[in-house]
């Protein structure tokens, strides 16, 4: 893969998991504002350490690694102030969160391959409804059927993604 490329697919992952660093970091030091810093701090270390990064690998993982050592260190900096979390505990919630993370892409994965075995019409429903946010009452309207019609189609449609997602789910994987 070329340089460039690595960067933006780099740039991309870093993009989309902002939120879930900021959760994790927010999880382990339950501060608004430190975990701001800490996030800030986290995006700074990513991008020195950019050629580590191998595409095709989880993002998320590396990422929560590389941020459970800025929360450490700035636990450790801190130590003066008030601290909710010792290292040791900040360790254990670290792992956790790390698990369920790991766990929220397989997740995600499963979902998006459910998503594709829709029927045209169903899987778009579901992206106006969900991706776009629109109201039952603006969907009904675009796709000329009544609201309650469409909360049914909804219903059973969320029915199916639920049972392939739990499939999926329970697959070996190889």
């Amino acid at each position: 893969m070329a340089a460039s490329d690595q960067t933006e697919h780099f740039v991309q992952q870093l993009a989309e998991n902002q939120n879930r660093i900021y959760g994790y970091v927010y999880s382990l030091l339950a501060d608004h504002s430190r975990a701001a810093d800490v996030v800030q701090e986290t995006n700074l270390v990513l991008w020195r350490k950019i050629d580590e990064f191998k595409p095709g690998k989880p993002f998320l993982p590396w990422a929560f690694a590389i941020a459970r050592f800025q929360v450490l260190a700035n636990i450790r900096d801190k130590k003066r102030d008030r601290v909710l979390l010792d290292s040791e505990l900040a360790d254990k919630v670290a792992e956790e969160v790390s698990q369920q993370a790991g766990q929220f892409d397989e997740l995600r994965i499963a979902l998006r391959s459910c998503l594709q075995s829709l029927t045209p019409a169903n899987r778009d429903l579901v992206h106006r409804r969900y991706m776009q946010a629109m109201s039952i009452a603006d969907v009904s309207t675009a796709v000329d059927r009544t609201a309650g019609s469409i909360k049914v189609a909804l219903l059973r449609v969320r029915r199916q993604l639920a049972e392939c997602v739990e499939r999926r789910l329970a697959e070996p994987t190889s």
